[in-house]
C-alpha cells in the first residue's frame, strides 16, 4: 500500500511540474518546434541517470523514478508532437526533433549515471 501511496505522490507532483514548466517554456518560446517536451524530458533523462546511480532504495526509487520522473517525462506527448510535425509539413523540425530527443536522451542518461557516480 506504501507503494501505490508513493507512486501517486511523485507522479502528482511530476506531472504538476511537467504541466506548468512546459507551460512557462512554451510560453517564452517563439517557435512551432516544441521546446518545452524536449526540455523536460532531456532534463528528466539527466535526472533519471543521477538517481539510478546513487542506489536510492526502493521507496525512494518508487517515489521520485517511477512517480516523479515517470509523469515528469512524457513518451506520448513526444511521439504527439513529433508526428504533429509532420502533419503540418514541418518534415525537417520532425526529424531533429524526434532524432535529437533519442538521442540527447541517451547521452543525457549517460550524462546522468556519471554525475551520480562523482557523487557518491
Amino acid at each position: 500500500m506504501m507503494e501505490y501511496l508513493l507512486l501517486g505522490i511523485g507522479g502528482a507532483l511530476g506531472s504538476i511540474t511537467r504541466y506548468k514548466l512546459g507551460k512557462i517554456i512554451t510560453e517564452k518560446s517563439n517557435t512551432s518546434y516544441p521546446i518545452g517536451t524536449f526540455i523536460i524530458n532531456i532534463t528528466g533523462a539527466v535526472l533519471l541517470g543521477i538517481l539510478s546511480s546513487i542506489n536510492a532504495n526502493k521507496n525512494v526509487y518508487i517515489l521520485l523514478g517511477d512517480g516523479f520522473l515517470g509523469a515528469y517525462t512524457t513518451f506520448s506527448t513526444f511521439m504527439y508532437e513529433g508526428f504533429n510535425l509532420f502533419q503540418e509539413n514541418e518534415k525537417m523540425n520532425a526529424f531533429v526533433y524526434i532524432l535529437s530527443t533519442l538521442i540527447l536522451g541517451i547521452i543525457g542518461y549517460t550524462i546522468g549515471l556519471r554525475i551520480g557516480i562523482l557523487f557518491i
